[in-house]
């Protein structure tokens, strides 16, 4: 692939308590934030956006880190480029405040940024509530947006934080004790959680989803696929379910998973019966 403009996507600043950051939108329908992986908005990001939008949602983007639209793969901007971009994105978020990497059970201090800009695109763009979709560093983000009850869908693809430095991490995922109290109790009354991730992937172990299916029981949905169902043509190890290692061909494992995230979506915002899923939470 190429950069993309991204000149189908609206810009423009969202503004909560002291941060703003630029968010871009597209499309009708009930909202959706799709929060990128690393390094940024890339094309393939970019595209799995559209797919959402183009189910009958709006889909918002949160610009928190990179270049929105740079592709990040060695043939776009030579391996120098490739660097680069990368690296920036890692300056990025090593140096703002707006992350928690390391350390276990905390809720990243954006997250009630994210809050604020569902909050605010449901009184936007109407319909039973909002869906959440988190990638890699921002994965676990979908989960902890999901204390408030207009968001009715939550998506963790290969939720990587905090990094898997020791077993306490890799056991666990980057939300607040408080945070996950009231998760399980929305989904005590419906509010279903779906992950994906590729079983080999170091980034997200095993004992992660093994804590998700303990603390959320029957509500969480793992999507978990062999490493050998990933694009081999991605530039890292199979990592990124919906994006840079996805097989967009019918019949493909990944193409699976992504048709299930987006029927999540459907069934959650788009089905007149999904304005009863999942309350019992925080407004």
């Amino acid at each position: 692939m190429a950069d993309d403009a991204l000149t189908d996507f609206r810009r423009e600043p969202f503004t909560h308590g002291d941060r703003t950051h630029t968010v871009l939108r597209s499309g009708t329908g009930p909202a959706v934030i799709v929060m990128a992986e690393i390094p940024g908005i890339t094309p393939k990001v970019a595209e799995f956006a559209r797919r959402v939008r183009d189910i009958g949602c709006t889909v918002v983007m949160p610009h928190l880190f990179g270049v929105a639209g740079r592709d990040p793969d060695p043939q776009a901007h030579g391996w120098t480029g490739a660097a680069w971009t990368g690296l920036r994105a890692a300056v990025q978020i090593c140096v703002s405040r707006e992350f928690t990497t390391l350390a276990a059970g905390r809720t990243s201090p954006v997250v009630t940024w994210l809050r604020a800009l569902a909050a605010r695109e449901h009184e936007r763009c109407g319909g039973p509530g909002v869906g959440a979709v988190g990638m890699c560093l921002t994965g676990g983000f979908a989960l902890a947006m999901a204390t408030d009850d207009r968001l009715l869908a939550p998506v963790l693809c290969q939720p990587s934080l905090p990094l898997a430095v020791n077993d306490r991490n890799r056991s666990s995922i980057d939300i607040s004790p408080d945070d996950l109290r009231t998760v399980q109790k929305r989904c005590a009354s419906g509010l279903t959680v779906l992950g994906t991730r590729f079983r080999g992937d170091r980034l997200v172990p095993d004992a992660r989803f093994a804590f998700l299916r303990e603390k959320l029981g029957d509500s969480f949905i793992a999507v978990e696929l062999d490493d050998s169902a990933a694009n081999p043509d991605g530039l890292i190890r199979p990592h990124s379910v919906l994006t840079e290692h996805l097989i967009d061909e019918p019949g493909q494992p990944t193409r699976r998973a992504l048709d299930q995230v987006l029927d999540h979506f459907r069934q959650r915002l788009l089905d007149p019966d999904s304005t009863t899923a999942g309350t019992g939470g925080t407004g």
